[in-house]
């Protein structure tokens, strides 16, 4: 498998943890998040990417809160980067703002809904960057393959897979954990995202529901099959989340999850 370096992480060479909040709510919030996941990864000597969006343009509602946006997201993320020493990642949803997104991120993130769109998969690859690419809820593992062949036929192979579960009927996802060793055979470090694969899309009517106290027993079989990395969204207070906060973890939780994945990889 290639190792994939972003910032100073390297993807393929033990456990990985992407975390943060779903959306930029402030400066501060992200401060405090970034300055208290790096703590708690760090205690368990795991590589940290920060993550959280600047806008989240895939809101169902109209209404939904999606992010102070592009110029001042990205000098939020700039700001937590430079401060706290770390590569951050955050989703592109337009092929117009790769160019300015690329000044900023060590990882740019192709959104599930958006993967199969060339344009933005290109704009994404040109950047030279390293690519996450969010396996749609629609596709199956192998519908991966030629995804993959669009970022290298740009001469990118900064590749990132990313499982986050497949649609179950209406309103629901379920993890096929096969799909993280399919898609590892693809020659490229895989991640589970265990926070999105528990939404429950629209399952509130104008917003996705979620169920959260699934997260840690779905990350501890995800680290035990066999994945690069774990893909969480954080969030000091879940309840009072501004996006996402059905299927966000808190910190303790984050933490005592941290302590049980740590000892299945030591174990493995």
């Amino acid at each position: 498998m290639r190792q994939v370096k972003a910032g100073n992480v390297k993807f393929g060479a033990g456990l990985v943890l992407i975390a943060g909040p779903c959306v930029i709510e402030s400066e501060s919030s992200c401060f405090e998040a970034a300055g208290r996941i790096k703590e708690i990864a760090s205690s368990f000597k795991i590589p940290f990417i920060f993550k959280s969006s600047f806008d989240k343009a895939n809101r169902m509602s109209g209404d939904s809160y999606r992010g102070p946006g592009l110029k001042k997201g990205l000098a939020i993320l700039k700001k937590v980067k430079e401060k706290f020493k770390l590569s951050v990642l955050s989703d592109v949803h337009c092929s117009r703002d790769m160019e300015d997104a690329a000044k900023v991120l060590d990882i740019i993130q192709i959104p599930a809904f958006l993967c199969r769109q060339t344009d933005i998969v290109l704009a994404a690859a040109r950047t030279g960057k390293v690519v996450n690419i969010k396996k749609g809820q629609f596709l199956a593992p192998w519908d991966i393959a030629p995804i993959i062949k669009k970022i290298e036929s740009a001469g990118n192979r900064n590749i990132l897979i990313t499982e986050r579960g497949v649609s179950f009927g209406y309103n629901n996802l379920v993890t096929d954990y096969r799909s993280l060793a399919i898609m590892r055979r693809l020659g490229y470090p895989v991640i589970y995202d265990a926070t999105h694969s528990v939404q429950l899309p629209g399952g509130r009517g104008t917003c996705s529901g979620g169920q959260k106290e699934f997260v840690a027993g779905l990350s501890r079989a995800a680290v035990a099959f066999g994945c690069e990395g774990l893909f969480l969204e954080v969030h000091k207070d879940p309840e009072n989340a501004l996006c996402d906060g059905a299927n966000m973890i808190n910190f303790k939780e984050l933490e005592s999850l941290l302590r049980q994945v740590k000892k299945i990889e030591k174990a493995l």
